[in-house]
């Protein structure tokens, strides 16, 4: 497996870690549904959170738009769309991010909850 690779599963677990701690229930990692992946599924409070974790090797990200772009957005929207029909819920929908910086021995995490508003046709 690649460097690359290998790090974003890294940075996958801590982003469970950190969602256990703050109270949330894993549901799912890495589902998909044709295309569309998403990275964890998690439930709070009746919702359900769809994550997305991003891992970098910088110290920081100056803009977010560069790697959560509309395409990005579309995708993680529709799979979380997705997962509510695949399993017949009716709870509300979050979308969250999850941003890893560092290096393997030393990532850092910040959780951004709420941090995709979905377009308008998703409420149709």
């Amino acid at each position: 497996m690649a460097e690359h690779n290998i790090l974003g599963k890294e940075g996958e677990e801590i982003a469970c870690e950190l969602l256990l701690k703050k109270g949330y229930i894993i549901r799912d990692r890495n589902w998909r549904c044709g295309r569309n992946e998403i990275d964890v599924v998690a439930e709070k409070e009746g919702r359900i959170i769809i994550v997305e974790v991003k891992t970098r090797t910088t110290d920081h990200i100056d803009d977010i738009s560069k790697i959560i772009t509309p395409a990005k957005i579309r995708h993680i929207v529709n799979a979380g769309k997705a997962y509510l029909k695949f399993f017949g819920l009716s709870q509300e929908l979050q979308f969250d991010i999850i941003m890893l910086y560092g290096n393997k021995d030393n990532l850092s995490a910040e959780h951004i909850e709420d941090a995709i508003m979905p377009p308008m046709y998703f409420y149709r």
